[in-house]
């Protein structure tokens, strides 16, 4: 049966398997996010690039220092060291348990110092055909909040979490984080539905959170 406008699907929820959720779960509270993720143990075969990454947007570069050395300190592995670009300040940290985490700020000068708050977290999911994927969540409701052609997607959040989501060339996502785009196996992660159970185009699974 198709989606309606009565059953529109929302993201409620983010989930990553990882293999100790005790682990997990210190290191994702010294990293000051344990409020945003869920965790559950899996042992499921991956390998290589997983295909997508949580992205934290800060209000300035303190802050991205702030939380990208507290995930360091807690046992992340630095891909791609803090530093000013074109587009503002930021660095990539990949966690024990092998999610990426990008954090940022458009901000490029450091006047002002860390505030310790996250003003967006972005599940940003790496794609063959952006417009495909877009074509597949727009028909079961989400709402696109931003799009630059067959690049970039972001829609709106839902009511049950602040938690964005977004989709991106699977090839230019690997190349923003410093990793190789080949990858097997499972994604790790899973999807908070509104609705009921499905798997997009590129084999990312949503399973309906409890009420």
């Amino acid at each position: 049966m198709e989606t309606t406008a009565s059953t529109t699907t929302s993201l409620a929820s983010v989930t990553l398997e990882v293999a100790d959720v005790e682990a997990a779960r210190h290191f994702y509270t010294a990293f000051g996010v344990g409020a945003h993720v869920h965790l559950r143990p899996s042992e499921a075969h991956t390998t290589g690039f997983r295909g997508f990454t949580l992205g934290l947007t800060v209000s300035n570069p303190a802050t991205v220092d702030g939380f990208f050395n507290a995930a360091v300190d807690a046992g992340a592995t630095v891909l791609k060291p803090a530093t000013k670009s074109l587009w503002g300040y930021g660095g990539v940290v990949r966690a024990p348990d092998g999610t990426i985490w990008k954090i940022a700020t458009s901000e490029k000068k450091n006047t002002a110092p860390d505030t310790g708050r996250i003003d967006e977290i972005v599940l940003l999911l790496g794609v063959e055909a952006v417009k495909t994927t877009r074509q597949f969540y727009t028909d079961r409701g989400l709402t696109v909040a931003k799009s630059f052609g067959s690049k970039y997607v972001e829609f709106a959040a839902g009511p049950t979490t602040p938690v964005k989501l977004a989709l991106y060339k699977r090839r230019a996502l690997a190349k923003d984080l410093g990793v190789p785009v080949d990858g097997t196996g499972s994604h790790r992660v899973v999807l908070g539905s509104t609705t009921d159970t499905f798997t997009d185009p590129d084999g990312f699974t949503w399973e309906p959170t409890a009420a």
